[in-house]
């Protein structure tokens, strides 16, 4: 089977590998597509994703979408679509029981954060736990199912942010993240929902997901005081000072955005003088699960996909993913069928 690794800064490599066979617990997964995320581009054009180090030959990616290959069990016939959950969490401590992914000890799709590291899903095949498989709903295309990660995300993010109904709510950063995240909080509920970026592409793809307002803020300043809610999506410190102007005072801030691992600077007076509550976020528990009925009610949510590129052209896939002016959400094709 063929398998795309990435070695180290610019290094890609398509290999052609064994196809696994599962072991207890496990099952066997037909990839169909795999998103691209932010993680996956540095890895690839940094070598490293904020303080985890590409230091073994490490298949990316943790949006994934495909079909059952084989079930040792027997419950899942071959030919089932499915995504799954790309966690594994670490063992239960006192007071997090209902902070799974907060855990130490627990482990991420296509992450180099463990050693040896957790390879990813761009490959035609993959294993993973039983516990992780998510069977798709009726008359969910396997295609738009790759959106279900990245938008467990965002979903949790808001959950952090609290209840959006009826509020003036703001995306900053307009990337493949941002849109979600925008396209979530009309969902949710939200009476207004503006976007922010530094480029027009983005911004342009943001009206496609019903954006109420448009925001080049390398053109112009964004408004002062004039939001309930800020979905911060971009973790570039310039964006998080113009926030922190934006927000009401006594507003909210979700930063689902993540920062590197490296000291940033960030005007923070604000962050008292107007008693803004910013929150950090991370990842997601059971959000996945909630995503798949978003995307599957409200399937107009894949109008942030704008490429799907053959596993065989994974180098342009990534060249076309870095050029967020271009590109929203950009899958790679493992199976070489027809969409679906």
């Amino acid at each position: 089977m063929k398998a795309v690794y990435i070695k180290s800064k610019e290094d890609l490599e398509i290999a052609e590998v064994p196809v696994p066979e599962p072991g207890p617990g496990q099952v066997r997964l037909k990839v169909a597509y795999v998103g691209i995320c932010g993680s996956d581009l540095h890895y690839y054009f940094n070598g490293a994703n904020g303080t985890f180090i590409v230091r073994e030959p490490l298949i990316p990616g943790h949006e994934m979408s495909g079909y059952i290959d084989l079930d040792p069990a027997g419950e899942w016939a071959p030919g089932t679509p499915v995504t799954v959950h790309p966690a594994t969490f670490g063992p239960d401590q006192p007071g997090m029981a209902d902070l799974r992914h907060l855990r130490p000890g627990g482990s991420y799709l296509g992450s180099a954060s463990t050693w040896p590291h957790t390879q990813g899903a761009m490959a035609e095949f993959m294993l993973v736990g039983r516990d992780m498989v998510r069977v798709l709903p009726a008359g969910l295309s396997v295609r738009n199912a790759a959106l279900a990660e990245p938008l467990g995300v965002v979903l949790h993010g808001i959950k952090m942010a609290g209840d959006l109904t009826g509020l003036s709510v703001l995306v900053s950063g307009s990337g493949p993240i941002g849109l979600l995240a925008g396209f979530a909080a009309k969902q949710r509920g939200a009476a207004r929902v503006s976007f922010s970026d530094v480029l027009d592409g983005p911004l342009d793809r943001a009206k496609q997901v019903g954006a109420d307002e448009v925001i080049n803020v390398a053109k112009e300043a964004l408004p002062e005081n004039a939001y309930d809610v800020i979905l911060e999506c971009s973790a570039a410190a310039p964006a998080v000072n113009g926030c922190m102007k934006a927000i009401k005072p006594r507003g909210r801030i979700a930063q689902i955005g993540m920062f590197p691992g490296t000291p940033v600077s960030v005007e923070l007076a604000a962050l008292g003088q107007k008693e803004i509550t910013w929150i950090g976020t991370f990842r997601f528990d059971t959000e996945v699960d909630e995503a798949i009925e978003m995307i599957a009610a409200a399937p107009s949510v894949a109008e942030v996909i704008t490429h799907v590129i053959a596993v065989d052209e994974a180098t342009e896939a990534f060249a076309v993913a870095k050029n967020s002016e271009i590109s929203g959400k950009v899958l790679v094709k493992l199976d070489g069928g027809v969409e679906a």
